[in-house]
């Protein structure tokens, strides 16, 4: 088995480093070749110094190369063009990893029976959370990446998030890659290009595995606990949704409305909140909607326009 994995970063040389000694610190059986390969998606601040300086110190386990395309979907794209292993893993440039994550995150690829998996995701909270957000129950819509199926291996019915999943190479070379129009970029904050890879390949009816001792630690930065940033995400998470899916316009206004109606009679905060973002979700879905629907009639009057200067013959 070879396993390449990959990590894509974007101006986060502080928590690089953290990142890239927890996988430099993994532990993997002799006959398992693997290697790390930092993916910099044009990055403005010493991320290219950071990640050079563990590729001088581990020539034989890292490799560095340069994605100037923005768009985290470009980097990883280019990461899987650019890897050498016959299993690709992924993780972020925030994350730590367990010395054992990679061996029980790939473990079970050694047989064509799974295509990929996906492990847990444990958030680190900070000391103090605000009164108006929960982190679990039935109001934990918060936005940060936390995946947690449970303590026993299964097979998943959904897709894993992308700073702990794993795939075999010939998986992209069967059902494409990354989709650019649902990973960050500097026109948008849509984050659903790893779950939209999930959901693509099991529908197709590819087999992935729940792996819970493969761990990897997300801290959640204390600057981002705030209304505006969460509203923000789970308003972007709406417009990924109208990119992937389509819901009818009357049932999207009903849901619209009802949640509205819903949210103004909360009284108790933390159920407030969670309500407000279930609405700036489908406020999302539905100006994704909007705006699909002005360019495509954009397009088509252009497409008329140039019709009618067209010379006759």
């Amino acid at each position: 088995m070879h396993i390449t994995v990959i990590l894509c970063t974007y101006n986060r040389a502080h928590s690089l480093t953290q990142a890239l000694d927890s996988v430099a610190a993994s532990v993997l059986p002799p006959s398992v070749a693997w290697e790390v390969l930092i993916v910099d998606n044009n990055s403005r601040d010493k991320t290219r110094e950071v990640a050079q300086e563990f590729c001088r110190q581990h020539p034989e386990r890292f490799r560095y190369i340069f994605e100037p395309q923005q768009g985290k979907s470009f980097a990883l794209n280019t990461g899987i063009r650019q890897s050498q292993g016959d299993i690709l893993a992924f993780m972020d440039d925030d994350v730590t990893v367990e010395p054992r994550w990679l061996e029980n995150l790939t473990r079970s690829l050694d047989s064509s029976a799974w295509c990929g998996a996906g492990g847990r995701i444990e958030l680190q909270w900070p000391a103090r959370i605000p009164y108006w957000l929960t982190t679990d129950g039935p109001c934990a819509r918060h936005g940060f990446p936390g995946f947690d199926q449970g303590r026993e291996a299964k097979e998943l019915d959904g897709p894993p998030f992308g700073t702990n999943m794993a795939f075999r190479r010939e998986v992209f070379a069967k059902h494409g890659g990354f989709r650019t129009d649902l990973g960050p970029n500097p026109g948008s904050q849509i984050r659903s290009e790893d779950t939209e890879f999930g959901r693509r390949i099991i529908q197709a009816g590819e087999r992935m595995r729940y792996e819970p001792d493969a761990v990897v630690y997300h801290p959640v930065p204390e600057d981002k606990l705030n209304r505006a940033h969460i509203l923000q995400w789970w308003y972007d998470n709406g417009r990924g949704y109208a990119r992937e899916f389509s819901l009818p316009p009357l049932q999207l206004a009903c849901r619209i409305c009802w949640w509205g109606l819903r949210w103004m009679v909360a009284f108790e905060p933390r159920q407030r909140f969670y309500r407000k973002l279930v609405v700036w979700e489908k406020y999302g879905v539905l100006s994704e909607y909007c705006r699909q629907a002005l360019g495509a009639k954009k397009q088509k009057d252009l497409a008329m326009q140039q019709t009618k200067r067209a010379p006759n013959i």
